[in-house]
């Protein structure tokens, strides 16, 4: 039997590669009448520069900066990429139907991305395979190879077009 998705995760960065691969994620679902979730992971501040702003700054005033101001930044991303998303498909009606909506996370991109597959029970995940710039790639790039490594699910890496 031919596999089919049913719900279909397109994860971003917020780069134009991930616009792309979100492109790519339509495509796919409009070809299978899947659901698609948009997925942004904020990662977590690396701890040895954690300690050094905690310190700047002074004991506790960091995690109370980050407590202020971290629902209104994640309500801001999510608005956003809403926005994207609605955009992209306004003249294509049948798959902004298909479009579910957006989550926005924060922690370790692999681990949230896997959590929230299992949690909408994906059928398959789409994400580009780098972001910005060398230093992005290097980055995204290692998340895309750590989440083909670690996933049940497929996994359609989008690299950037010519």
């Amino acid at each position: 039997m031919l596999p089919t998705y049913t719900t279909i995760l397109v994860t971003t960065d917020l780069s134009p590669n991930s616009e792309y691969a979100f492109k790519h994620a339509v495509m796919l679902a409009r070809q299978n009448r899947a659901d698609i979730y948009l997925l942004h992971v904020v990662p977590e501040v690396d701890a040895t520069f954690r300690s050094y702003i905690s310190a700047v700054m002074g004991e506790g005033e960091l995690d109370r900066l980050e407590k202020e101001q971290e629902g209104t930044a994640i309500e801001n991303i999510k608005e956003e990429l809403d926005r994207f998303a609605r955009t992209e498909l306004a003249e294509f009606p049948d798959d902004l139907e298909r479009f579910v909506g957006t989550l926005v996370k924060r922690g370790d991109p692999v681990v949230e991305i896997l959590r929230v597959a299992d949690e909408l029970k994906v059928d398959a995940i789409v994400m580009g395979t780098h972001g910005k710039g060398q230093l992005s790639y290097t980055f995204l790039g290692s998340v895309t190879k750590k989440l083909l490594r670690k996933s049940k699910y497929p996994v359609f890496a989008i690299p950037l077009p010519d």
